[in-house]
């Protein structure tokens, strides 16, 4: 079984530490929240005074993070992970971050001596707490063999997108796709129900016609048809409208890099933005519907 140092124990990071306790491996974990940290030493992980401590003796080191930001402050300089982190280390990250500060960190990594993977993932909570997560990850091939088996203790679909960086460029395309198809998917549940469509109805013809999609199948925003899908508890979260509103917008900032227009990708972030800006962001990204009938 491997060392690993764990940094980040939030909603994502949390479970995904636990599955990795569950398959036999020793961790070291570190969060700036206490009670985090003490929710995964009772699991069974040991708690580490900093993020170096959990990183300098790992033979892998997983990181869950808010933002490239944050990314760049705990990797690089000299406190920083990959100067605390032995010779032959395999970096992690599961943050999911600008493209240019993955690409960063990761050669800074592999200038030091370590391999490093951007690895952002998909799923959703529900997806962490299972070890159900797809990843997409970016990196060299010898550390994707390396780290592959890591990975599979916390996710079911686990592919290698390249180069390092195209993990963040995996997860922000498909984040893009799934903010629109689900804002479709709400419009047309709202247009039916204004000319007099019963929701089970549409979802009945649609979801077996052209229109079918994972935001129509599997998580349905409207209660009823799909009973796991957030609408069927007020929209309680398992991916919030703040984090879709965060891909949407590192999806802006890619196509501005590649000078690709993504309209759509635009005026979907435009409308997260408004459920942002009316406090409503906690709401499960789902909860896009409500804004479409006008209820926020």
């Amino acid at each position: 079984m491997a060392a690993i140092g764990f940094i980040g124990l939030g909603n994502m990071g949390g479970p995904m530490a636990k599955n990795l306790v569950k398959a036999g491996h020793e961790l070291k974990v570190f969060d700036l929240a206490p009670a985090s940290v003490a929710a995964l030493v009772e699991a069974g992980a040991k708690k580490a005074a900093s993020a170096k401590e959990a990183a300098s003796e790992a033979d892998f080191v997983v990181t869950m993070l808010p933002a490239g930001e944050h990314v760049r402050s705990v990797y690089l300089g000299d406190d920083g992970l990959i100067a605390a982190a032995r010779k032959g280390t395999v970096f992690i990250d599961s943050s999911t971050i600008d493209i240019p500060s993955a690409r960063e960190t990761i050669a800074a990594a592999e200038k030091a001596g370590m391999m490093m993977l951007d690895a952002p993932v998909s799923g959703g909570v529900g997806g962490a707490e299972a070890g159900t997560l797809t990843f997409m990850v970016g990196g060299t091939d010898e550390a994707f063999a390396k780290a592959k088996p890591i990975l599979e203790k916390m996710g079911k679909n686990i592919f290698h997108a390249g180069a390092a960086g195209n993990g963040q460029v995996a997860k922000v395309c498909n984040n893009m796709i799934l903010g629109i198809s689900m804002i479709g998917v709400s419009e047309a549940f709202v247009l039916g129900e204004k000319l007099g469509l019963d929701a089970q109805t549409l979802f009945d013809i649609s979801s077996t016609a052209s229109g079918q999609c994972w935001s129509m199948t599997s998580y349905c925003p409207v209660p009823g048809p799909v009973p796991t899908s957030p609408a069927n508890r007020n929209y309680q979260p398992g991916f919030t409208a703040a984090m879709m509103l965060k891909d949407l917008r590192l999806a802006q900032d890619a196509s501005k890099t590649a000078r690709t227009p993504i309209p759509l990708g635009a005026q979907a972030a435009q409308l997260y933005a408004l459920m942002e800006a009316a406090g409503e962001d906690s709401l499960d990204f789902s909860g896009v519907i409500k804004l479409i009938r006008g209820e926020i």
